[in-house]
């Protein structure tokens, strides 16, 4: 059964986000984009910077040289993505390697990637977790981002001044 979107009440965060998302599939992924956008926006982020790729298969080296910079760090970097299964093999390799690429890349530059790159079976699938408002991933990635910024924070120890 499909996860509905809980509203949540989350606490003011400011902080810097990015968003890296694909433009394959662009009917869907743009609505997820629009919505974590929204969502970052609702609860007061400073910043905002989205990054546009050709497919999901370029959004780890975008997402990396993001986590890589140590100047204006970001509080979480959010990878969106569709990839529809054909009559190949090829959707599955590409699924699996985002998804250790992302996994990696938080682990080693310790910034949240929150990993909505999602390989379906079908249009069906995809108008469902992508367009209907009910179920948009893109709410549940900013939601997990904004999270994953605060359980960081937490973390870390305060700045002296």
């Amino acid at each position: 059964m499909l996860k509905r979107n809980q509203p949540e009440k989350l606490e003011p965060v400011g902080g810097r986000f990015a968003i890296v998302a694909s433009q394959y599939n662009s009917q869907f992924v743009d609505s997820m984009l629009h919505a974590a956008d929204n969502e970052l926006k609702s609860v007061g982020a400073a910043e905002i910077q989205i990054v546009r790729v050709p497919g999901a298969f370029e959004i780890p080296v975008v997402a990396a040289e993001l986590a890589a910079r140590k100047s204006q760090p970001f509080a979480a970097i959010i990878c969106l993505g569709v990839i529809l299964r054909g009559a190949t093999t090829h959707a599955q390799h590409i699924g699996e390697t985002v998804t250790l690429a992302l996994g990696q890349i938080q682990i080693t530059q310790r910034v949240p990637v929150i990993h909505e790159v999602l390989l379906l079976e079908n249009t069906d699938q995809a108008r469902q977790r992508c367009l209907d408002p009910e179920h948009n991933r893109g709410v549940e990635a900013a939601q997990t981002a904004l999270k994953m910024a605060a359980v960081m924070r937490s973390l870390r120890p305060a700045r002296r001044r």
